[in-house]
């Protein structure tokens, strides 16, 4: 891997394994071979910095051993979506360690037992489903921060929330985007995104909303700095791309670090998206 140029240390180092590989899951669906032989070559890539591990499915964990025990080094998080069987993660965790696979999180859907789930020390995220209840969301999140604070800051619980339309998902507007972001900051929660997060700026694409990533950072960024929810509303829906440049490519390090410590990861179902995005607008080098 190449080194970060010094004058984008800064810049990329707000992207450094954002974009979680998620390549087997809608809408994309590629098969978890192909998924697999394009991850390795992602992080052969000049932008492997920018990528974080390759998700797989738990009901795929057997498959995924016997693909990625020939690749050492390829780092995976296991993923069990809401409503899946969750007592399947810790036999295929056991599988996959097993099998010599860097298995670094894991993902499930929140639910009032979920310390029962054994996940063997990996970080783990929780996806939180939508309310009207602002105070019922508020425990949720209250009740992940109490396991963030039983553990180390490695291995802390992070709240999943959904940003892409599904059949049974509609998507979350800015409105509700921006609740969500400014309820996790107020609950000392990082936040995992999936789903609807291809390019960098709000849209409406192939006749669907779009939240853009670079909204996204920045509304995290205005979040930490004590924006009210409307506010934030209002930075989700930008759609000037010159201005979230301008806004993300200010931030400096101290900023960089503080929006990193909120907003973890997103899954991308096609990395290629939004590098080749942020190499286009100069806020990674090409």
């Amino acid at each position: 891997m190449q080194a970060l140029s010094s004058d984008r240390l800064d810049q990329e180092a707000l992207f450094a394994s954002l974009i979680d590989d998620a390549a087997v899951f809608p809408p994309r669906a590629a098969a978890l071979a192909d998924a697999v032989r394009e991850h390795e070559e992602h992080r052969r890539g000049r932008h492997a910095v920018l990528i974080g591990p390759l998700l797989v499915p738990v009901s795929a964990a057997a498959e995924a051993a016997a693909l990625l025990a020939d690749a050492p080094g390829t780092a995976v998080s296991l993923i069990a979506r809401p409503g899946a069987a969750v007592e399947e993660i810790p036999p295929a965790l056991d599988r996959l360690t097993r099998a010599g696979v860097d298995v670094v999180g894991v993902e499930m859907g929140w639910f009032e037992k979920w310390r029962d789930i054994d996940v063997q020390g990996r970080r783990l995220a929780l996806e939180v489903g939508r309310t009207d209840d602002p105070a019922a969301r508020a425990e949720i999140l209250a009740d992940i921060r109490r396991g963030a604070d039983a553990v180390g800051p490695e291995a802390r619980p992070t709240a999943k929330f959904r940003t892409g339309a599904t059949a049974t998902w509609a998507w979350p507007d800015e409105a509700e985007l921006a609740g969500f972001l400014r309820a996790a900051v107020d609950a000392g929660v990082s936040v995992k995104l999936t789903g609807g997060l291809h390019h960098l700026v709000r849209a409406e694409r192939d006749g669907e909303s779009q939240h853009g990533l670079l909204n996204v950072l920045s509304a995290v960024h205005r979040a930490i700095a004590g924006d009210p929810a409307p506010a934030l509303a209002a930075v989700l829906g930008e759609r000037d791309p010159q201005a979230l440049v301008r806004t993300v490519a200010a931030l400096d390090p101290a900023q960089v670090r503080a929006v990193r410590d909120v907003f973890v990861s997103y899954g991308c179902c096609d990395v290629r998206d939004p590098i080749g995005e942020l190499v286009a607008v100069g806020l990674v080098a090409s």
